[in-house]
């Protein structure tokens, strides 16, 4: 099986956050898919940890080391497509590639952010449960 997982996925496993044994649970046994920006969501996400005071760099280093060692096939995505989610759901595009990704595929996507499950809901996007 294929999942599609939200950056707030790998970094829930990576920062060791409450969730985090439920998320592997339930993908232990998936193959993850994300589209190609994952590294530099990552790497924005990490940085904006760092500017709130919730990370230092060090820590930063190990969590994107960690992400970059999880096995994940990274997919290109459509950027108008994904605009045309983002334009019709009011939501980001960073957020729109992942729907866009497991919408085009047929996969189930795992997040933490609830406008992206409510929004996968209404693409009928099948969801598995991250908490």
């Amino acid at each position: 099986m294929e999942v599609v997982a939200d950056t707030n996925i790998f970094l829930a496993v990576a920062l060791d956050e409450p969730g985090k044994a439920r998320i592997i649970e339930n993908t232990s046994t998936a193959m993850i898919v994300a589209p190609a920006i994952l590294p530099y969501e990552v790497g924005n996400a990490l940085s904006a940890m760092g500017r709130r005071g919730r990370l230092t760099l060090q820590q930063a280093f190990v969590a994107e080391k960690v992400i970059r060692n999880i096995p994940v096939r990274l997919v290109d995505v459509s950027v108008p497509s994904a605009l045309e989610l983002a334009f019709e759901f009011s939501i980001y595009a960073y957020d729109a590639y992942f729907l866009e990704s497991a919408r085009r595929l047929s996969l189930p996507l795992i997040t933490l952010d609830r406008r992206m499950q409510a929004v996968a809901s209404e693409l009928g996007i099948q969801l598995l449960e991250a908490e």
